[in-house]
């Protein structure tokens, strides 16, 4: 009988290649980049009266756990080119002592900065960082950023107050609501937010058919400039529209008007970066993860630092080499994409630095449409018709 013979196993060809002093290849180490999430501690947009009302665009807390779900999500590809993210956080104690811990950041070598800070610090720190850092505005809509005070290594993945108004602008045009009744607050804050809308309203044909101030005060003399039912009491428009940075007097509008009338603006019906019901495009995905991470909802701050660590990851996939200024200059040429569980592949404009996107319209419960609306027409690009374009910016830095 002819013997039967046995295939070898792996397990003894390892052994026998060992005795050869064969040995098995070393896993590649990861190349770190650091992300640091740049904030500050009494900073007035997380007071804890504030977070504890969570009037609608409002953030609902720090972004940190954002931007490490961020990290998170784009481990596995960023493993595939040998790297990976680590996210940091960087607070400082107040406004005074930003420049330290900016400068301790640049010593460090940290090259990738979220920034969850009001319009002046950000400024601030696109110029104490310029060109050894890459910045991601991840929680200021002023305009000014985008215009004026932008900075060559300065990129908003937040949507400017230009872009948020344009979108409830072309709902409204879309609704045929063209007659708004405009109601704005005293505040520097309400009348930057008046500005954004008058520009929106003009580009889409809202007429105003009057615009009232309002003002909370608790002084009796004045209670009727915070009274809604005298406030709107005119019968010729179509909605109410509330310009009111702070929430307060918004939050009191809705079902409280003199004239059975929809409220949009700063509440009711409200532009959004990102919403907790979103439910298409991976979106409750996200948002389950978001929730998970950080035992509360998803806002448009939380996904602007969720979709600016994803740009980084993206960026660094194809152009990990490459020196900063590239990278800057790659990301302003539109030539890298983000997933931002919005539908559309997300790119930055060449101009100012805005991370292109839809915007949300939407209430307390739900999107009911998203912008740029249908036959809503660009020469290029349609996600440009929200906010400043090209031919319109002010942004003269360029990388």
């Amino acid at each position: 009988m002819r013997p039967v013979r046995r295939p070898w196993k792996v397990g003894a060809c390892v052994l026998v290649l060992a005795a050869l002093g064969g040995q098995a290849a070393p896993a590649l180490a990861l190349t770190t980049h650091s992300v640091a999430v740049v904030s500050l501690d009494d900073d007035p947009r997380y007071q804890p009266r504030r977070l504890e009302r969570r009037y609608p665009g409002h953030s609902g807390g720090r972004l940190l756990a954002a931007a490490q779900l961020g990290a998170s999500d784009a481990e596995v590809g960023l493993r595939a080119a040998d790297l990976q993210l680590k996210v940091r956080e960087a607070s400082a104690r107040n406004a005074a002592d930003l420049p330290r811990l900016l400068q301790q950041l640049k010593a460090e070598k940290v090259t990738y900065w979220v920034l969850d800070l009001p319009e002046a610090q950000t400024a601030q720190a696109a110029q104490a960082a310029g060109g050894s850092a890459l910045l991601f505005n991840a929680s200021a809509s002023a305009d000014g950023l985008r215009g004026p005070n932008c900075a060559a290594t300065l990129f908003h993945t937040y949507p400017s107050q230009h872009m948020l108004q344009d979108a409830l602008a072309q709902y409204l045009a879309a609704r045929n609501w063209r007659n708004a009744l405009v109601l704005q607050g005293p505040e520097p804050d309400d009348v930057a937010l008046g500005q954004s809308w008058q520009r929106a309203a003009k580009r889409y044909g809202i007429k105003a058919t009057a615009t009232k101030l309002f003002k909370l005060s608790g002084d009796p003399r004045e209670r009727d400039l915070a009274n809604p039912r005298l406030l709107t009491n005119d019968r010729h428009h179509d909605v109410v529209a509330v310009l009111d940075a702070d929430g307060e007097f918004a939050r009191t509008l809705p079902y409280a008007t003199q004239q059975p009338r929809p409220v949009v603006g700063a509440n009711g019906l409200v532009p959004l970066a990102w919403h907790p019901h979103w439910e298409r495009n991976g979106g409750p995905q996200v948002n389950r993860r978001f929730q998970r991470a950080a035992e509360r909802p998803m806002t448009g701050q939380d996904w602007a630092a969720w979709v600016a660590v994803k740009a980084v990851a993206a960026l660094l996939g194809e152009h990990a080499k490459a020196p900063l200024a590239e990278q800057a200059r790659q990301l302003r040429a539109g030539q890298v994409f983000v997933d931002g569980a919005k539908g559309p592949r997300l790119s930055f404009r060449a101009w100012d630095g805005q991370l292109r996107q839809p915007l949300f319209l939407s209430h307390v419960d739900g999107v009911v449409g998203t912008a740029p609306l249908d036959g809503v027409l660009h020469p290029t690009e349609v996600l440009d018709t929200l906010g400043v374009d090209e031919k319109e910016t002010a942004c003269k830095a360029r990388p």
